[in-house]
Order: C-alpha cells, then sequence, then structure tokens
C-alpha cells in the first residue's frame, strides 16, 4: 500500500483482496470528507482516464467527497476482455465484483465511517443501478451518466436508493433509455437531467464541468449529514460552473422525475 499527504487530501493506493483475486484502488480523501464516491467503470482503462480522474478532482473539490478510483477487472481479466468484451459488457458481473469491493471498503478503516455513492458511466451505470438495488442498505446516492442500464424491469424496480442520470441532449437513443429506466425505478427520489447542446461524449467545453456540478449536488444532498436540504438547491455550485450555462447554451437544463 502506498500513501501520499497532497496538501488538503491523503491519497492511498490499496489492493483489494477478493477471495482468489486482487483488484487495484485508488482512495483520495479530502480532509473531514463525509462521503465517498465510488467510480463504476467498465472497463480497466476507465480509472486512468484523464477525463474520470478530472470528474473525481471536481467532486472532492466542490462537496468535499472522497472518490475511489478502481478496477473492476484483473489485468489477465482486461487482456481476455480487450478482445472478447466478455466481461465489460456483463452488467450481472461487474455489479457482483463492485458490491463485493463496496463490502470491503466498509471494513476498510479509512472509510468504514463514509457513506457511499457510486458514479457510472454507459454500462458502469447499469451495474451501479444493479449493486444499489442488491445493497440499499449500504448505497447512499447512485449518479448515472450516459447510462446504458440493460436492465429488467425487476431489476430495476428495486432500486430504492436516490439516483440521478444525466444524459446529453444530442443523444437520442440514450434518452429515450434512461426516460424507460427513471419510470421503472421505484426510489422516491429520483431524476432525469438532459443537458442541452451536449453531446453523447460531453466534449463541449464546460460540459464536464456542468455533469460535475450536477452529481456533486446529488451526492451532497443524500451522503452529507450536515447539509440542510430546505436550503439546497441543484445551484448550489453554479458560480464554479457558470461557463457551460451561460456562455455554452441559454436553454435550462430539463428535468424528468
Amino acid at each position: 500500500m502506498n500513501s501520499t499527504a497532497l496538501n488538503y487530501v491523503e491519497e492511498k493506493i490499496v489492493s483489494i483482496e477478493l477471495d482468489s483475486i486482487r483488484l487495484q484502488a485508488e482512495i483520495v480523501l479530502p480532509r473531514n470528507c463525509q462521503g465517498m464516491v465510488i467510480f463504476v467503470h467498465n472497463s480497466g482503462v476507465g480509472s486512468y482516464s484523464t477525463r474520470n480522474r478530472y470528474l473525481a478532482h471536481l467532486l472532492r473539490k466542490t462537496a468535499g467527497l472522497a472518490t475511489v478510483q478502481i478496477d473492476l477487472l484483473t489485468p489477465q481479466e482486461e487482456a481476455i476482455d480487450l478482445r472478447s468484451r466478455h466481461c465489460s459488457s456483463n452488467v450481472q458481473f461487474l455489479a457482483k465484483r463492485l458490491t463485493s469491493a463496496t463490502n470491503w471498503l466498509l471494513n476498510y478503516s479509512l472509510t468504514a465511517d463514509l457513506k457511499i455513492g457510486y458514479f457510472g458511466e454507459q454500462t458502469g451505470a447499469g451495474a451501479a443501478l444493479l449493486a444499489a438495488a442488491q445493497n440499499s442498505t449500504a448505497v447512499g446516492a447512485v449518479v448515472s451518466c450516459s447510462g446504458n442500464t440493460c436492465l429488467t424491469f425487476e431489476a430495476l424496480s428495486q432500486v430504492k436508493t436516490p439516483t440521478l442520470l444525466i444524459v446529453s441532449e444530442n443523444d437520442l437513443p440514450t434518452i429515450a433509455a434512461n426516460e424507460d429506466t427513471i419510470k421503472q425505478i421505484q426510489a422516491s427520489d429520483k431524476e432525469l437531467k438532459i443537458i442541452p447542446n451536449a453531446s453523447r461524449q460531453f466534449k463541449e467545453p464546460g460540459a464536464l464541468e456542468e455533469i460535475a456540478r450536477l452529481a456533486s449536488h446529488w451526492f451532497k444532498q443524500n451522503l452529507s449529514s450536515n447539509l440542510n436540504h430546505s436550503q439546497s438547491s441543484t445551484n448550489e455550485y453554479q458560480p464554479l460552473f457558470r461557463g457551460y450555462v451561460n456562455g455554452a447554451t441559454n436553454q435550462p437544463i430539463a428535468t424528468i422525475k
């Protein structure tokens, strides 16, 4: 295990032992953090992407949340998956691996007292929702970005965890799929946010910051015990992310509940 002190955060690289395998994870903890967000990737490459690391940085900066970047596949599985896509497209497999890693973190000294949230993209979002449905007492919030859930009505109807779905306006197939998903999820606290003038990959200037703004608010609202919910709003971090809303578009973000 490696440990590095970085001013206001502590960073640790840990090896998560699950039966006969080991998964590598990077845990970054701001001081006095009250919640932890696990990034759910559908391949090991995701944990090293600049995009995901930037989003994790913004969640720590704006909401004071700990972040966990974890490889749900072993190096051997990743090598096989590059050819077959057998593991990264298997939502049930990823959800089982995520649940096991979550239970490990719940027993790890530095993260045992933190409320847990999941941030998943594409197939990883489906795994996050399925894992939350199977372990609702341990997971306090889920954020899905461009989620490809691939889940049945029976599975989605078991999701009781507060869930935020984020999609881009120009990704029409994913909007349709997420509209169906939000109807099937039985959580009392659920929303679908459609970001205007954004493509599926959110490559437009400021689009990633807008994802982080929405996710930060959702996680802080559901994971932090100190937040006054009556005073919270989706514009809580607007000064930090003014560029996209006021510069790239004048359209409001569509919300479906």
